[in-house]
């Protein structure tokens, strides 16, 4: 089983195509980066992946079935920038949005929902947190706040699109042994990662992307500096 089968999926705006028939497929249970040079679509290929964009053809299985939000939970931490963060909320209440897939929209949370989001949230070291304003968190709390929303899924598959931008060090560091822990466990992680220095240390399974596919596989076999080169060109900085 394939934790995720992509197969020509192209997006286009404005007739610019942004994402070129990128196709790849990742085993079960990887900690898989997504890096590229910006512009070069990594966010475009996850919400195509999760079905929010209409401008797209090609094919998409995660669990080796065709995807449809309404019959398979997955996680998703959207980028910072991405959130009305002045929208009127706690962030008990944005990690309770997790539970919408197991009790339907419009049903009351039950006390397993309260529980399971609070447990969430603890573990995200944000349970002294539950009742403040997402607006007043710093942007690491933010984050945090964010992924406990997507632990609080419980699902098989994590999509995660830049969660270390513009956070402290704990923060990063929380939530990778957050990610490394999910993996132990036989989850299925993808992450839109910048920092190539820690690309390694982090990640098992790599997808270099601009535009298009330039490779895909186990780190020690793609991260080289060839593929990087071809992935980046000039915009490449010498990785001590």
């Amino acid at each position: 089983m394939h934790s995720l089968h992509v197969e020509q999926l192209s997006v286009a705006y404005d007739k610019k195509i942004v994402l070129d028939k990128a196709s790849f497929q990742v085993p079960l249970g990887h900690l898989t980066a997504i890096i590229g040079p910006n512009g070069a679509g990594k966010s475009t290929l996850l919400k195509a992946i999760l079905n929010q964009l209409p401008n797209k053809v090609g094919y998409v299985s995660i669990l080796d079935q065709p995807f449809n939000p309404k019959k398979l939970i997955v996680g998703y931490v959207p980028q910072r920038n991405a959130v009305d963060w002045d929208f009127p909320t706690t962030a008990i209440d944005v990690v309770m949005m997790g539970r919408y897939g197991h009790r339907g929209l419009f049903k009351r949370p039950t006390k397993e929902d309260q529980l399971v989001a609070m447990d969430a949230l603890k573990s995200v070291g944000m349970d002294a947190f539950a009742k403040n304003s997402i607006g007043q968190l710093s942007g690491g709390q933010q984050q945090r706040v964010f992924l406990a929303r997507a632990l609080a899924q419980n699902p098989e598959v994590y999509f995660l699109d830049e969660p270390f931008a513009g956070v402290d060090i704990a923060t990063e560091k929380t939530i990778i042994d957050i990610l490394k822990s999910l993996q132990s466990k036989g989850k299925s992680i993808f992450v839109v990662h910048h920092d190539l220095q820690t690309v390694e240390e982090y990640f098992d399974y790599t997808i270099l992307l601009n535009k298009t596919i330039i490779a895909a596989g186990p780190t020690k076999k793609v991260f080289t500096p060839a593929l990087l080169q071809k992935t980046y060109g000039g915009k490449l900085f010498t990785i001590e």
